[in-house]
This record gives C-alpha cells, structure tokens and sequence, in this order.
C-alpha cells in the first residue's frame, strides 16, 4: 500500500524539487546579464547603434525579429537562439562582439541559462519603488548604534569583518559638525561651552543651534548653486553681466526656513504656474533662468533660446532623477531605457516660456532691497493719498510693489519705459556693457519692438538718446516695414564715448499719427549720412498723452512722481509661459539639430519613469509628479546628495547617474530607508534628514584609520571610521575670514567683488571693480560668479565655472592650492589681522597666544611640539625682521607673526575636514 502511494507521490516530489531548486539559481538579468550586456554588447545594439536590428536596450525590442528575419532572443529556446550562435560561431567575423574579445564561458553559460529559464527582463533598480516597509537590520557589534542608520552601517561592516571607529574627540566632532552645518568653524568660547557640557543632551543641542543658525542656508545653497548653474553672468564669449542675485537669496532663505523639498522643488520648476503665485514663487522659477545666454551680435535667438530649453531638461534630470538625460536629445539613451522621442515630450513641459535669447532677459520680476522697498512704499503711498478718488490705488501692499507703481504711474499718464525692456529686435541690436541700461545700434536698418502699446491717445514718443554720427529714425506699426507713423532724426551729441559710456543724453520728441487700440510699434533706425557701426545709443522712450491726468495735479505732486519713476528696481529673470493662443508645438529633432524637425510631440515623461494622471499636462504637473508618491527617485537622489555633502562619498557614488551605468550603491536597503522617511516620515524636511545623519554614530566616528580598514574600505565607502575630506572653497576661504576676525557677516544682497589681479580683470574689457570696505570680506557664497573668468583661488580649490549643472565636485590636492593659501591676498590680508589680533591678546606672552590660537585650526590642544616649531619661527622671523630685513617692515612684530599665521592657514588641519 505504501509502495503504491510512493509511485504517485515520487513525480509530484520531482516537480517541487526541481521547481525549488530553479527558484533558488534564478539568473538575475539585474545582476548578472545587464552587466555583460551594457559592458560588452550595447554599444552596438543599443539606443544609438542597432547593428543587424538588434537592440537590448528595451524588451520588446530584443525580442522581435532582426534584419535577419529570426529574432535574436528566443525566451525559453538558448540553442535556438541566434545571440547564443552568433556568441559561439568559430568565426571571428561573425561572432560578436565583432572585432573585440569573445566572451568567457562563464558569461556564456548565464546568457543561456537565462535565455531557458525565459529570458525574463528586469527594470534597472532606481526605476522600482523602494518597499515602504524595510526591515532595519539586526546587528550584534557591542559597539553602541544611535538610530536606524548605524544598523545599516554596521550590518555591513560586519559582513566585510570590519569595526566602526570609536567616537571621534568633542572638539573634532564640534568643528566637524560646525563646518558641515554652518561652514564656519567654531570660536574659543564654543569649543569651551561644548567641552564643558557634560549632559547626555550636549551633542543634539549642539546639532539643534547650528540648524536654526542663518549661516546654515549660506552653507547649503552653495551646493544646489553648483546644481542650479549660478552665475552673476551668461556666459559665452561675451559673458555679460546678469543681475540674478535675488534668486541666490531666495535660496539662502529656503534652507534657513526649512522649506519642505517637494514645495522647493515646485516652487523652482513651476512656482509661475502655481494659482497665486507670490514674488517668492516667481524669484524660485530663476533657477531655470541660470542657463546660458548667448549676447554675441548676429546670433540667432531661436537657436540660443532652443538650447536654453534643452538644457534645462538635461538639468532638471540630472538634479531630481540623477538620470543623464541630455544625450537622448540626439539619439534614444545608450544605456538606459528612454527613447529619443520621450527626451522631445520632456522639453514640451519647457518649450512654452516666454524668454527667448534676448538681452533684456525678459520676462522678469521686478523687486527692491529692502532699504529702497521701504522708501518707494512711503513714496507710493504719499502720492497716492493726493489723488482723487477715481485715480487711487485701491491699497499698498508688500507684495509687487514695482507693479503698483507702474500702475499709478501709467493710469496718470506717465508713461516712461526704459529702451532695453524690447520685446524683440533685429539681429544688429545690442545693449552696452556693462550695466547692460541702454541700447547700442550696431547696424544700419536695424530695429526694437515692443507690444501691446496703447497709443490711443498718444501724440507724440520722445527717445533719450546719445549718436557720435547721427542717424534717422523711423515708427513703425505691427511689423518693421508697417505703416510709419512718425519719423524723426537724432543729432550728434559728441565725438566719442569714453569708457563707451556718452557723457551727454539728449531728447528726440517724434510727433505720431492719431492711432487707437493697443498696436506693436517698431522703432526702425537708419544710417543719415554717415554710414557706421556705432550709429545711436537709446535710453528710454517716453509716450506724451494727449491729456495726461498728470497735469492736473501741483508741481510738488508731479516731482514726487518723477523721483517715484526713478526708483530703480532689482531686474531678476524668471519662468512665465505664453498664453495659450501663443503656445508653441513641440517637434522631435533629428539628431538633435533643432533645425530638422520631425514629429510633433506632446508633454510626457519617459514610460519607464510611470505616467502623468493629467491628460494635458503642463510644466506644474511636471513638479508635482516629480515630488509625488508615484516618483521615488527623487527622494532616493535628494538623500544621496545630502549623504555625500556630510560624508564626501554619495550612497551611490555616481551622484549624475542612477542609470544602468551608475557606480553600484554602497548601501541600497540603506538609501531606500532613507528615502521612504525622508518623504513620508520626515515631509521632506531637509533639516530633519540632515540632523537624522548627524545624530548617528557612523558620522561620530573618529577618522582614524589603520591598514586592515585602508585594504577593506579604502576610500571609506562603508564608513569603517569617520570621513575624512578635502573642504570646499568657499569653506576654505570663509574660514580664514572667521578665524582672522575679517569676516563681515551681513547676510543676502547682490554679488561682491574682492580682488583680483589686473590682468584678468582687464580681458575683453573691463568687468571687477573690487568692492570697497567691508564687502571685500563678505562670505564667499556671495562673491560674484563669472563664467569666463572664475574667481581664482575657487577654481584652484576645484570649484566648477557653472557653465553647466555639476553634481559633485572631484576634489584635488595640488602644489598650487598651498600657492594660493601662501600668496592671494585675501589669505594675506586674514593673516595680517589674525597676527594683530594674537599679538594684542597676547599680552607679552607669544608662545601662548600662538597655543590658544592654534586651536582654531586644530580644533583639540595643539601638540607641544607644534606650538615650539610656530614660536621658533616666529622667533627666527622675528630677528630677520628687526635685522637684515629691516627695511622690508616698519613694525618687525607684526612681520614676524604675520608669517606665523600664515603657516597656521597652511596646515593640513585647515584646510581638512575630520
């Protein structure tokens, strides 16, 4: 009877066994055959090269038939399959990969293997949702872990037989936690306080005070401005000046106030889109206006403004989907799934914005510092209170303060417009550098316009102007060779410009024809009898009304409203769509040549990212989806950034790239945790993610390091010890600030200059003027950004020129960074003011004062021997000083510990991170 049941229970046994044996060699495509495939077989048969018709790049592609008729792949059938034959075929010029090394057995048996058990494809891992439930992992180290990240940490740790680092010293941790936070180091007085507190709190109310501190969103904007591309200029060869600084201090006070990611994120992407939008909404939107504009006379500005778009959909995967985008504008992805076509239904969430190359840089917000904001509402609401009823403004707020001035003062016939604020214009125009405040005619027959004016009741347009040669004018309606409603002739009004900058503006009033309505009027400017390259500069333009309700009022009100138009506002460029009448379509372009236009598109993202629930969507669901709960990869991309700022090493390194490319993540079940907290448990506080990493213990850890973690751990990627990393220049630079006493500590406002050598200055004409005072010593995130001409010593301390999105800085350690910590001035001038200061502490007693200050740098009590080395060369210098040397320095103290000093801002110490 029992035999009996054997019989039928042994098939059934088989069956379980060979299925549970197949379930446990499963061939993973993820983690065995991707690799294989993307290191020896996708350059041929991937997104840019399909050779035979073969691509595996996607699935269904892979599987469908090639030139050949047969399909390459049969799920299921390896014998069959004429990948497997063309891998094996004894014929070098017909096995793949052609021309290069066959591949090795071993990789040979897993694509068959993996073609029998179905040839199963798999999504690369950054495009499937992490669980929202992972387990935290259980550790037995006796080593104390302080949240949820330690046991990650030291889980693997455990399995490569490493341990963590004790806690590193309190005055390590303090100038470690102070420099990562607030990126200034502490002073005497907050290394004392810390030392001295002994409750088991002093850590976290440490970490809680840099937090709330406002130098913390000085530190961290630094890091997004490299993402962003900030710059004070546009780039290109011209590289003229853009006044886009409000946007920086936006920035800054996002990170102070702790502004949830997802609404940062809309607020920079689509903040113009949103149903009220606020001055703040529209100032974040210039984060997309950071990109490159191309000034140079005859360019064309659909080309540049085509590049500009494309470029902010590169940048904008690049920052939030750590995906290398750009490269599908040519060709379909080379590497990871994403056609060629979906990169064009990407740009369509960007093709609608209404800047388009110009100089101008319209659209923009306009706004006041805060000094000048209070003065022009008192000035507002002055004359406002004058007015007759009918005439007032129904009330003075904060919010768009210019506008409501524009608007006062156009209901009252005071219409004067500045001439750069153009809508379009000829090739031949340009606007002076460096103000950028008037416009240059370079050309005969060239020609501004502006739309939508209402000359209803406009008799007569008066131009602000200076000519060295004269030239004529004429005004044109709705097109430049409209009706002419006026003409007019500008006169010379001297012989050259000094500096090109006229000495002498006159005023050229045109009497027009009655017109009504709104009209599009060009100002079309023509040689008069000498034919030059530099024939009229234009300042403003100003349309006289027939009755303006201006002239009703006193003199004393019509002053008032004069100094109120003088007020000049902060210009900032900002995203705004066109009207949906306007709307442009969108078109493939083939190769990426925006002059071959194929397919028209519509707005969509790549499939293998999901899909929008709206069916027309614009730029605003764009940002939504981005920050949505449907879209993981940008938590899981925001937390790498920040680990990598703390720690100098991203989860996954490839901070750029999270496609199938990308440098394996260190710790995945980590970077996943953290990224579903981060959204969910934390509410994309970027404050809290911060704190979360710093209250562990992997980041306390001493960065001492021995042999054993040093063959294991080399660069520290499991953070086996504390890191231990180069600091930034900004860093570097406000530190010697802080330490000296230099630094001046005023927050926000526009970019300072300190100084640079006159040659560089001088190419291509003139551009530093070097701040006076107490701005030169500002902190370094507001120095000012130029393209072309990147402030020295930053560049040599590996800061990028921002001409494009830069998600990591590669840190270097060169002989030249110890020459600018030697010689640039600002380094100079903090080590004369450090030695004053050390001196005048000091009392008499050198040595000592030399111990305390040392600190500063070394964080712990100087060793005793370094303290001896500094006074023995303060003693040395001194003698030189006060003996050959004589007459190199009135005051032979100062000299000699000036050079003290600037050896103290040359130790490994100051210019590390431990």
């Amino acid at each position: 009877m029992k035999s009996r049941y054997l019989i039928f229970l042994m098939p059934l046994i088989v069956v379980l066994t060979y299925w549970m044996w197949s379930g446990e060699e499963k061939i993973s495509y993820n983690r065995q055959i991707r690799p294989i495939i993307n290191n020896k077989c996708i350059s041929c048969h991937g997104g840019v090269k399909q050779s035979g018709g073969f691509s595996l790049l996607f699935e269904e592609e892979a599987k469908m038939n090639t030139e050949s008729g047969k399909p390459a792949i049969i799920p299921g059938d390896a014998g069959a399959s004429e990948m497997v034959k063309r891998l094996t075929h004894h014929d070098p010029e017909i096995r793949m990969p052609l021309g290069k090394a066959p591949l090795s057995t071993e990789e040979i048996d897993l694509i068959k293997e993996w073609i029998n058990q179905g040839a199963n494809w798999e999504k690369h891992w950054a495009y499937i949702a992490p669980k929202k439930e992972i387990e935290v992992p259980e550790v037995s180290m006796d080593v104390p872990a302080q949240n949820e990240i330690d046991h990650f940490i030291f889980k693997k740790l455990e399995e490569i037989e490493l341990r963590p680092n004790e806690e590193a010293p309190k005055e390590l941790l303090l100038r470690r936690l102070s420099l990562d936070i607030t990126g200034l180091p502490p002073t005497l007085e907050a290394y004392e306080e810390f030392i001295s507190d002994t409750s088991p709190m002093a850590y976290e109310k440490t970490v809680d005070k840099l937090l709330a501190s406002p130098r913390f969103g000085e530190k961290w904007a630094a890091f997004w401005m490299d993402l962003a591309r900030y710059s004070d200029s546009k780039g290109y060869e011209k590289d003229l000046h853009r006044e886009i600084w409000k946007y920086r201090d936006w920035l800054i006070n996002a990170f102070n106030q702790d502004m949830p990611f997802d609404q940062f994120t809309i607020a920079q992407l689509a903040g113009d889109l949103l149903p009220k939008p606020t001055e703040s909404d529209l100032l974040a939107t210039a984060f997309h206006r950071n990109t490159m504009a191309n000034d140079e006379g005859g360019t064309n500005d659909e080309e540049f403004r085509v590049a500009a778009v494309m470029e902010r959909v590169g940048t904008t995967y690049e920052v939030w989907q750590s995906t290398t985008m750009a490269c599908v504008q040519c060709h379909s992805h080379p590497y990871d799934p994403i056609r060629h076509e979906e990169f064009y239904q990407s740009q369509a969430f960007f093709n609608n914005t209404q800047d388009k190359d110009l100089y101008n840089e319209q659209p923009k917000v306009f706004t006041y510092q805060a000094e000048d904001k209070q003065k022009v509402k008192e000035l507002l609401s002055w004359v406002n209170d004058k007015l007759k009823p009918s005439e007032k403004l129904p009330k003075i707020s904060d919010e768009f303060l210019h506008q409501q001035k524009e608007d006062l003062l156009y209901n009252l016939g005071y219409r004067k417009v500045e001439a750069e604020e153009f809508q379009d214009k000829s090739r031949f125009i340009e606007l002076v550098a460096h103000d950028q405040e008037s416009i240059w005619q370079v050309q005969d027959s060239s020609w501004i316009m502006f739309e939508n004016v209402d000359l209803d009741q406009v008799t007569a347009i008066s131009l602000g102007y200076a000519s060295i040669y004269g030239a004529q004018l004429e005004i044109r309606l709705d097109s430049m060779l409209g009706e002419i409603i006026g003409k007019g002739n500008f006169g010379i009004t001297d012989k050259n410009f000094p500096g090109n900058k006229p000495k002498d503006w006159e005023t050229l009033k045109v009497p027009i024809k009655p017109v009504s309505g709104k009209r599009d009027v060009f100002y079309y400017f023509k040689k008069d009898k000498t034919f030059a390259q530099d024939l009229i500069r234009l300042d403003w333009v100003f349309y006289h009304e027939k009755s303006p309700s201006i002239n009703k009022y006193p003199q004393s009100i019509q002053a008032k409203l004069v100094e109120l138009s003088n007020a000049k506002p902060v210009q900032t460029p900002i995203l705004k769509d066109l009207p949906k009448s306007n709307s442009r379509k969108t078109y493939v372009f083939e190769r990426g040549d925006w002059r071959s236009k194929g397919e028209e598109v519509k707005a969509g993202i790549p499939e293998i990212m999901g899909t929008l629930s709206s069916q027309e969507p614009n730029r605003l669901d764009f940002a939504k989806w981005l920050v949505s709960g449907e879209n993981t990869l940008t938590s899981r991309v925001f937390v790498n950034r920040i680990w990598e700022q703390l720690f100098g090493y991203g989860i996954v390194e490839s901070m750029e790239d999270f496609g199938s490319q990308s440098i394996p993540a260190s710790h995945p079940e980590l970077l996943d945790w953290l990224a579903v907290n981060f959204q969910d448990e934390m509410k994309w506080s970027m404050k809290t993610l911060i704190k979360k990493i710093l209250m562990s213990q992997s980041y306390r850890q001493s960065s001492t390091t021995d042999e054993q973690k040093m063959k294991k751990d080399p660069y520290n990627k499991y953070l086996s010890r504390g890191s231990r990393t180069r600091l930034p220049a900004e860093t570097i630079r406000d530190q010697a600030l802080a330490i000296s006493g230099l630094l001046n500590e005023k927050q926000l406002g526009p970019s300072v200059m300190p100084y640079q050598p006159e040659n560089i200055i001088s190419f291509n004409g003139k551009f530093w003027f070097p701040s006076e005072g107490e701005e030169k010593y500002r902190r370094a995130v507001y120095t000012y950004w130029k393209r072309t001409h990147p402030y020295p010593s930053f560049v040599t301390f590996d800061s990028p020129s921002r001409e494009i999105c830069t998600s990591r800085r590669i840190r270097t350690n060169t002989p030249l960074q110890s020459l600018v910590l030697l010689n640039d001035p600002v380094y100079i001038e903090a080590a004369e003011a450090w030695a004053q200061r050390i001196l005048k502490e000091s009392a008499g007693d050198i040595k000592c004062g030399i111990e305390k200050n040392l600190q500063l740098v070394t964080a712990k009590k100087p060793e005793s021997e370094k303290v001896e080395v500094l006074h023995k060369l303060y003693l040395e210098s001194l003698a030189y000083y006060e003996g050959e040397g004589k007459d190199l320095d009135e005051n032979a103290q100062l000299a000699a510990m000036r050079i003290v000093s600037n050896a103290m801002l040359n130790l490994d110490e100051f210019v590390t991170r431990r």
